[in-house]
């Protein structure tokens, strides 16, 4: 029998919404309904989620079509971020240099032959403000795919902003800034975990302070799925992360429901169509259930996991290289019917070279087909009630569920402590190779079946996408940095650098506005986390 009192509260709910004075039916005719009720009780955007955060979802309003971008120089990629809004893009996301993730600048030895090459190289402010040219930050959301540099990217996003007459208050988007599970999957590190956190904890304070519309933390599954992990493992290690940034910010005096609705999360959207869907919604269970239970959260916006997600890059082949907009446009469906609130669609050419201008255009309209000509954006969870996608979310939910406890008691009741020692004995790791190997081990045995690779061969290879690597720019890059270090004041930034490493020898003073100041001097990248590591060390793996 329907729970009358559930429906009832969902009712209340959809009729505040916009939606509620929104008519659809199908090109037959059919009326559509927003929901489609349930005999479990649950609804969307009601307690435990599962069935998504919004009692309309995007009948009320579509996912953010947040496309990812960064490549060569500053200007090229401000190029591309103008070209996705003029296609109909809702958000940008920057994707940066590995020189730039790891800390260093372009004139640096080790960055020979990187700089530009996976993302955009970024050095100083004036980089910062080449790359939001003529982008106006008071209006659209901007995402920033950076984690151990991202406090001082941060202070050059906000600087900038500034400088232009955009206060902070008025800023939205996202900052990853998800440092544990680099120690986990991605490795892009440079500071051991404890001091790491300490820069988490530091943009979280700031920015629950005084940037209200801005989430200074997105924590990424994504990086641990494609480093080969499960969807079981994807969902725990993730939230396993989300529970530890929460007990971090606690333990500096914030109330959880003061800064829980500014997380964020960041989910892969693989191939496996219907435990992609399930994923979703055992995440968004299993977040509400433990921030009510074990932290608790009063304010329903804590309980809600919201998230963005990305079609799988690891699913994408090198070989027949066309069968990648097959693979992407079924990944997105995934995201989309598991609820997700934004989302970036990989373009085919990924596995070869840097996504062309047209390439992305295609991903964009991809989801542009999802939203306005299948109509599933006109029901919230679609799936839910099917048996498959319950007992899928249930089965998920369980073995999720387990890994939690398992971690938790390794830090004797703390996820914080316990994440710590996970990622300090290989726990992490080992999971993660364990599954990817075992994945592997089915391929190459021809047990899971990977079109183009190892079944449906062509006697002839598709020839290789075009490379979109501009051969030039690093060298543009770099002369650009010698004229910025030419023009400012050295003093200036002695100064400012050396007020930055006073700061860090203190715990309890928040590094932002010392970073603020140093930015704002033209100090760059490299010499900042240089300064920082002088009192916080660089990370050394231990041999296992």
């Amino acid at each position: 029998m329907e729970h009358h009192g559930e429906r009832s509260q969902w009712l209340e709910a959809y009729q505040k919404s916009p939606a509620a004075l929104s008519r659809a039916t199908t090109q037959s005719g059919v009326a559509i309904e927003a929901v489609y009720g349930s005999e479990d009780g649950e609804y969307p955007g009601l307690f435990p989620y599962s069935r998504g955060i919004h009692p309309a979802m995007y009948r009320s309003r579509l996912w953010t079509m947040r496309m990812f971008a960064g490549f060569g120089t500053a200007p090229e990629t401000n190029q591309r971020f103008h070209e996705i809004i003029a296609a109909g893009g809702t958000g940008i996301s920057t994707a940066y240099d590995m020189p730039t993730l790891l800390g260093i600048d372009s004139d640096d030895p080790r960055a020979l032959g990187e700089v530009g090459r996976c993302g955009v190289a970024i050095d100083t402010l004036d980089d910062v403000a080449d790359l939001y040219d003529g982008i106006d930050l008071s209006a659209i959301t901007t995402s920033m795919t950076i984690n151990a540099p991202a406090a001082v990217i941060f202070a050059m996003f906000v600087a900038n902003a500034e400088n232009h007459g955009i206060a902070r208050s008025q800023l939205g988007g996202t900052l990853q800034n998800d440092i544990l599970k680099e120690y986990q999957a991605q490795h892009e590190y440079v500071f051991p975990p404890r001091p790491s956190l300490r820069l988490v904890r530091d943009t979280m304070v700031f920015a629950s302070r005084e940037m209200p519309h801005w989430h200074p933390l997105s924590i990424s599954g994504y990086h641990i799925r494609e480093a080969g992990s499960t969807a079981a493992q994807e969902v725990a290690f993730t939230l396993a992360n989300g529970f530890a940034y929460v007990e971090l910010a606690r333990r500096a005096g914030l109330a959880v429901d003061h800064f829980a609705p500014q997380l964020s999360f960041f989910f892969n959207a693989h191939i496996d169509f219907f435990e992609e869907v399930a994923k979703y919604r055992c995440a968004r269970r299993l977040w509400a259930t433990w921030m009510r239970d074990h932290y608790g959260a009063l304010d329903e916006r804590s309980w809600q996991l919201r998230f963005h997600a990305q079609t799988a890059g690891v699913s994408l082949t090198a070989q027949q290289p066309d069968n990648n907009h097959a693979r992407t446009a079924i990944e997105a469906l995934a995201a989309v019917m598991g609820g997700a609130q934004s989302l970036h669609t990989n373009s085919f050419d990924e596995a070869w070279t840097l996504p062309s201008a047209d390439a992305a255009r295609v991903a964009l309209r991809t989801q542009q087909v999802i939203a306005y000509e299948t109509n599933v954006s006109q029901v919230a969870d679609p799936l839910g009630g099917s048996w498959f996608v319950e007992s899928l979310t249930d089965q998920l939910g369980h073995d999720a569920s387990q890994l939690l406890e398992e971690i938790r008691e390794m830090g004797e009741g703390s996820m914080l402590e316990g994440c710590l020692i996970a990622i300090d004995n290989g726990w992490f790791e080992g999971h993660i190779a364990d599954a990817a190997y075992a994945h592997e081990r089915a391929v190459q045995r021809g047990e899971r079946i990977i079109v183009g690779v190892n079944a449906f061969l062509d006697a002839t290879p598709a020839p290789a996408p075009v490379n979109q690597v501009n051969a030039e720019g690093e060298s543009l890059q770099r002369e650009r940095l010698a004229r910025v270090r030419q023009a400012r004041s050295d003093d200036q930034v002695r100064a400012t650098l050396s007020e930055l490493t006073s700061d860090a020898t203190d715990p309890n003073t928040n590094l932002m506005p010392a970073l603020m100041n140093a930015v704002q001097a033209r100090a760059s990248v490299g010499e900042i986390m240089s300064s920082l590591a002088d009192v916080f060390g660089r990370h050394q793996v231990a041999p296992r």
